[in-house]
């Protein structure tokens, strides 16, 4: 350990969060760290001090304890999609060891997602925190946080002292994780308390559009481990359910403990744990209406008095499960029920369509062909003409709950407007799940029957409670509820059946 100069404890701080899956043909670039998240020193104040984000705890822990230093070295991030190029992810990885080699520290936090996949790592968490560990030394405090999906290697717990994650899904408690991984560390070099962390893997992968934990089957088993955590040589008891979408020999889900060294009990508390998740695999279980049956019970409801608008949202192709923004199920369908409502398509990524209409310029009429580019066997084009009704930069910040105060950037973006429908096409693949977006395209959402979004939880953190009603459907796309459908090579075939008991 550092010898502390002055009283002054060194902290290094940084940051790799990235889902990757496995079914989306795109592979993941540097330049997607780049324009998402790509900062590091001093300038992580202005970008993260007042965000809800495990960056911004880290600096709101800081700023009430004036004798830690934190070092922010790179902290970055991409939005979720194919695995990441390995040179790409080695670069980064390589960035955050030598920078931690090149000083001597009191403690280390890494926020991290833990579904990150490289193209040739296929576990690349467990390579960084072995490198981490092996820079710092045995005795120097290593602190982590994780996704709730994070898809955990047992091993991680061999380099790490403490371990938590998120408990809300949507992750509206990004910026609590943070806060309870760095309390601890500060415990930890009090010597108040010596944390270890155990990590038992649950023969099952979840899906997650039953993960939500307002209700149900997760929000039973975060309650389980709470309780279990307050006995008092537990520090932290977290559940994970891995990422659906990663073929990966750690998709699956995991107890987390981190508790007292040489505390007892400790496999008591993971077997009943384990077991829980176990007894509730079938009640995450999900089966949607296809496209066009969604589309009628929307109408329905709105018939009937819903309030607008009323949500279509469509999973298999939700960014955040690493989806495509190019499959074209929700669509076609919406399309082909002929719909004179006011409604919102969002969305198609398809930059060179960006740049063309960037040039045409608004007031320009088009026909083009949209979805269907990157994997048309997931929905070939849909034939389309419209009028260019809005080009934007894509910038906003984010000011509903998930991410809070973090800036956005979409690249260009543009709506086609074809009499009460509009599209919209972006430069990126990012979901549309804060009010910012809505603001940024100017859409109001109480003057639209029908918005239809490619989409899934985290979607409910802003809009549950401007939405009438929300109704998921059942596309083709990279991220199926029928995980059998998938050409898994690396997860067992019982760990994918969702309604096993």
């Amino acid at each position: 350990m550092h010898t502390q100069t002055q009283s002054r404890t060194r902290l290094a701080i940084a940051r790799l969060w990235h889902e990757s899956n496995s079914f989306n043909p795109v592979p993941v670039r540097l330049a997607q760290f780049r324009n998402r998240e790509w900062i590091k020193g001093t300038a992580t104040a202005e970008c993260y001090g007042q965000t809800t984000t495990e960056m911004g705890a880290a600096h709101a822990f800081l700023r009430m304890r004036p004798t830690w230093e934190g070092h922010f070295l790179r902290c970055t991030s991409a939005p979720p999609g194919g695995p990441v190029v390995q040179d790409d992810l080695d670069t980064i990885i390589d960035e955050i060891v030598t920078d931690i080699q090149a000083q001597p520290w009191d403690a280390v936090y890494l926020s991290l997602h833990g579904a990150v996949l490289g193209t040739g790592d296929i576990s690349p968490d467990t390579t960084l925190l072995r490198r981490v560990r092996a820079a710092v030394g045995p005795d120097v405090p290593v602190a982590v946080s994780f996704d709730m999906h994070a898809c955990l290697n047992p091993e991680i717990a061999d380099y790490v002292d403490i371990l938590t994650g998120y408990r809300t899904y949507p992750h509206v408690d990004m910026d609590r994780a943070a806060g309870r991984a760095l309390a601890l560390l500060e415990r930890t070099l009090a010597g108040e308390i010596r944390p270890m962390v155990s990590l038992r893997p649950v023969p099952m992968l979840p899906l997650s559009h039953r993960m939500r934990t307002d209700e149900g089957p997760m929000a039973e088993l975060v309650a389980l481990a709470d309780a279990e955590a307050r006995a008092p040589e537990m520090h932290d008891a977290t559940l994970f359910g891995g990422f659906a979408y990663a073929d990966s020999p750690h998709a699956h889900a995991t107890v987390s403990l981190c508790h007292e060294s040489g505390a007892g009990g400790v496999l008591p508390v993971m077997e009943r744990l384990g077991t829980a998740m176990l007894e509730r695999r079938a009640a995450f279980h999900a089966e949607l209406p296809d496209a066009r049956s969604g589309l009628t019970q929307a109408l329905q409801q709105l018939e009937d008095g819903a309030r607008w608008p009323v949500a279509v949202v469509e999973p298999a192709d939700n960014p955040l499960s690493g989806g495509l923004g190019d499959t074209t199920g929700l669509f076609r369908a919406l399309l082909e029920q002929g719909i004179d409502l006011p409604a919102v398509f969002c969305f198609f990524h398809d930059p060179d369509l960006v740049d063309w209409l960037h040039v045409l310029g608004t007031g320009a009429y088009v026909s083009v062909q949209l979805g269907g580019r990157v994997a048309p066997e997931f929905g070939p084009p849909v034939p389309f003409g419209g009028h260019i009704t809005l080009l934007t930069d894509g910038r906003f910040s984010n000011c509903g709950p998930m991410e809070r105060g973090m800036p956005v950037d979409l690249g260009r973006t543009a709506v086609l407007q074809k009499g009460a429908l509009k599209v919209i096409i972006s430069e990126s693949c990012q979901s549309a799940n804060d009010p910012g977006w809505c603001a940024l395209h100017d859409i109001d959402l109480a003057q639209t029957a029908l918005f239809c979004v490619k989409a899934k939880n985290h979607f409910r953190a802003a809009f549950g409670a401007l939405c009438g009603a929300i109704i998921e459907v059942e596309t083709p796309g990279p991220a199926p509820t029928d995980l059998t459908r998938l050409s898994f090579t690396r997860v067992p075939p019982e760990y994918l059946i969702q309604g096993q008991e």
